[in-house]
């Protein structure tokens, strides 16, 4: 049988893009505040924060909503078990990269394991999440592109994980978020280019049951914009404040 095209909702493709900048760029705000950390208290909170912010947010809620933009002719939903696996994956490989590259004295060996083990959760959690899918058909993969798309999570974390000790500023962060946000989006299609999907009679799936539809795109990118603008906001009035009791 031949295997069943997907079409994007320009709509939804642009907002999966535009909630990884936002995602992207709290989380570089977050990580200012690991090594400043007085105490190890404090450096866990910035670790979760900045990992939750680019894990659920620059990362899931990214690939999420993108996956909602892949229309098919066939009805298509996904396992909420499994979709919520697939972002507590992507948190802790984000928080767990952010805690390799930052423990002690910098070094690349240290940086290019963090990301390792980042990029390897990254493609976790993206084929955890197509995992998810229910529907009449079957997914195939092409290994080869497979391949490509983990080698571009672990290429993408070890940059992501170096812009975020190493950049200061808001023009600075503003940029390498949108840098960022084009290199989750690069690691998603290139992933989704990898899957084909052939029509098999209807299975024990049942689609009706499963997280489904346009409008559910829509309100993850409300909620994980609102939250992610939310945080980005009381952490940079927490980092002036600082900056005026030291003055």
């Amino acid at each position: 049988m031949n295997a069943i095209h997907c079409h994007h909702n320009t709509v939804l493709v642009l907002l999966s893009y535009l909630v990884s900048v936002l995602g992207s760029y709290t989380a570089l705000q977050l990580a200012i505040g690991i090594p400043a950390a007085k105490n190890a208290r404090e450096r866990w909170q910035a670790l979760l924060g900045s990992g939750a912010a680019v894990g659920g947010g620059g990362i899931w809620a990214m690939h999420f909503i993108a996956m909602l933009a892949c229309q098919m002719e066939i009805p298509v939903t996904y396992d909420l078990p499994l979709t919520a696996l697939s972002a507590l994956i992507g948190i802790a490989a984000c928080t767990l990269g952010l805690a390799v590259a930052s423990s002690g004295v910098f070094s690349w060996a240290r940086l290019v394991l963090a990301g390792v083990l980042m990029g390897l959760g990254v493609a976790g959690m993206h084929y955890t999440g197509m995992a998810a899918m229910l529907m009449p058909a079957q997914t195939v993969y092409d290994p080869a592109i497979v391949g490509l798309s983990i080698a571009i999570a672990i290429v993408a974390s070890i940059a992501a994980l170096w812009l975020a000790f190493n950049l200061r500023g808001w023009m600075q962060l503003l940029g390498a978020a949108l840098v960022m946000g084009v290199a989750v989006c690069g690691m998603h299609y290139t992933a989704m280019a990898a899957a084909g999907f052939v029509p098999v009679a209807q299975g024990t799936n049942d689609v009706t049951s499963g997280l489904h539809g346009e409008s559910l795109g829509i309100t993850i990118f409300v909620v994980a914009s609102v939250l992610l603008f939310g945080t980005l906001v009381v952490t940079m009035l927490r980092q002036q404040q600082r900056t005026e009791i030291q003055i």
